[in-house]
């Protein structure tokens, strides 16, 4: 049975679920499970360090983690 699908983390949606909240939205969906194949989060797309380092960063870091989120989602394509 396939895995049910979840629509793609993005800042965009981040930013709609966190309202008028100051500052950059963390990606965090509560789904905490490493991919060891992508080390990286199954359910934010973030890396350990990116996660534990998140609340430190500055909001232009947190931006570029979110370029790495939306960008860790796109699917590769088979040689």
């Amino acid at each position: 049975m396939p895995l049910p699908t979840r629509p793609p983390v993005t800042l965009q949606a981040a930013r709609a679920k966190a309202g008028i909240a100051p500052g950059v939205p963390s990606p965090c969906i509560s789904v905490c499970e490493m991919d060891e194949a992508r080390f990286a989060c199954k359910g934010c797309f973030r890396t350990i360090p990116e996660i534990s380092q998140w609340s430190r960063m500055a909001d232009a870091d947190k931006l570029v983690v979110w370029q790495l989120i939306e960008a860790r989602q796109v699917p590769v394509a088979a040689p």
